[in-house]
This record gives structure tokens, C-alpha cells and sequence, in this order.
């Protein structure tokens, strides 16, 4: 479902295969599995998602939902935490959106610090109003905080509307546009060396992070630092 390389001190997580990777039990478990893998290795400093085929993440499994007694619900409560431990991860995050990226996996693109997306093929779609979900609260909270621009999160929530790479470079969605896949892998790499390469502490890279978005963090149920906690880690410093 999905693998691992390391090129250095980066980590380079693969949605594998030609298929829509679909965010289901299995693909959600695999996802959080190599995110743990990437949190645990101290050599590791920043870390690249992408996917192969048509797809970046086409959503949650919607088949599966169908199919299980346990439904759509169980999908949206496991896709929760793996986009906590994203917003959590102690390291920059950079996501290589290499085709569409629809509903959840939109979200999962946009829980990554950077966005880099291929401009030959691929849109952003926020595909719920379409198909008559409403929004979980935390898909919601992410996108106000990665979506700054209210006309834009208007045309993303309430218009459904699918977003080019090039559009979504010009409304502030994602960092950069590339000519194709393996551009954007590569152009994603190459910004995850280079941020790697600043050697920061990866701890208050995380701390950091959770301070700019403390709406989101509350929403995803991630725990705050203490101010206790950060005057010890400044002491430590001293």
C-alpha cells in the first residue's frame, strides 16, 4: 500500500500502486505505520509524500464503507488521527500531489507544510457538497487554517469546486507547480533536503508548529505542549 526510502536524511513515504489509494482501514494503517517510522528515526529530518498513477488519494473508501457495517463514520474517526500525526510529525512535511487529490485526500495533501503539485493533470476537489456529506469538524479546521483566503474556502466548501495546479498556486493552496509527476517528486525532494539541511531542533519544529495552529490541534485532539514544559526546554538552552 504504500513504502519507504531514505535519500539521506529525508524519508520519501509512496502511495503505491495505479489505483485511486482510497483512505481505508488498511491504506490509513499503512500511512500511520510509516509516519511512526518516520517519527521514531533520529536520523531522520524531513519527510516527502507522494503517489503513483492517476491519484494522489481519491478519498476515503467509500466501497468499503458501503460494504462494512461499521460505515463511513469509522473511516472518518480513522483518518482523524493520521492527520494528527502529520500536523504532530517533528519535522517539515512536504506533499508531492502527483494526480488528484479529492475529499480526505485532499486533506491529506494540505496537512503537509509544503504543497508541491504536478500541473499537466491532477485537481483539488472538496468532493462532499457533491455527493452530500457534510464536512467532519476537523476537515473543516484544517482547511481554515491551510486555506486562508475566504473566497477561495468559499469555492472549495461551497462550490465544490476543482482546482488546477496552476490555480491553486495562484489562490495559495500549494507552494509550487510542476510539469509532471517526477518533477514534482523531485522538486519536493530537493525542498525537503534543503530543509533538512537547516538542522533544526525537530521538537520545537513540532512545538512550533502546533502553536501557529491551536484551533486545528484542538479539533485533532492533540495535546498541548505545557508552559512548564517549554520553560524547560528553554532552560536547557541557557
Amino acid at each position: 500500500m504504500c513504502t519507504l526510502e531514505k535519500r539521506g536524511r529525508v524519508l520519501i513515504l509512496t502511495l503505491t500502486g495505479s489505483g485511486e489509494h482510497r483512505l481505508g482501514p488498511g491504506l490509513i494503517s499503512s500511512l500511520r505505520s510509516a509516519l511512526a517510522t518516520a517519527r521514531s528515526d533520529p536520523t531522520v529530518a524531513a519527510l516527502v509524500t507522494a503517489g503513483e498513477g492517476r491519484f494522489f488519494s481519491n478519498g476515503l473508501d467509500l466501497a468499503w464503507a458501503k460494504n462494512s457495517s461499521e460505515g463511513i463514520s469509522t473511516l472518518v474517526r480513522l483518518v482523524k488521527p493520521l492527520i494528527a500525526d502529520l500536523i504532530s510529525l517533528p519535522m517539515p512535511t512536504v506533499a508531492a500531489v502527483t494526480g488528484h487529490a479529492s475529499a480526505a485526500g485532499m486533506m491529506l495533501a494540505v496537512a503537509h507544510d509544503y504543497v508541491y503539485m504536478r500541473g499537466d493533470r491532477g485537481v483539488l476537489y472538496m468532493s462532499e457538497l457533491d455527493i452530500g456529506l457534510p464536512f467532519p469538524d476537523y476537515f473543516m479546521d484544517l482547511m481554515q487554517a491551510k486555506i486562508t483566503d475566504p473566497r477561495t474556502l468559499r469555492d472549495v466548501t461551497l462550490r465544490a469546486k476543482k482546482i488546477t495546479g496552476t490555480e491553486a498556486k495562484e489562490r495559495g493552496i500549494v507552494d509550487k507547480v510542476c510539469q509532471s509527476a517526477s518533477e514534482t517528486v523531485a522538486e519536493a525532494v530537493k525542498m525537503a533536503e534543503e530543509l533538512a539541511g537547516r538542522n533544526w531542533d525537530k521538537g520545537v519544529y513540532a512545538s512550533i508548529r502546533l502553536s501557529v495552529y491551536p484551533k486545528l490541534c484542538k479539533s485533532l485532539e492533540i495535546p498541548q505542549e505545557s508552559d512548564e514544559a517549554v520553560r524547560k526546554h528553554f532552560a536547557s538552552r541557557l
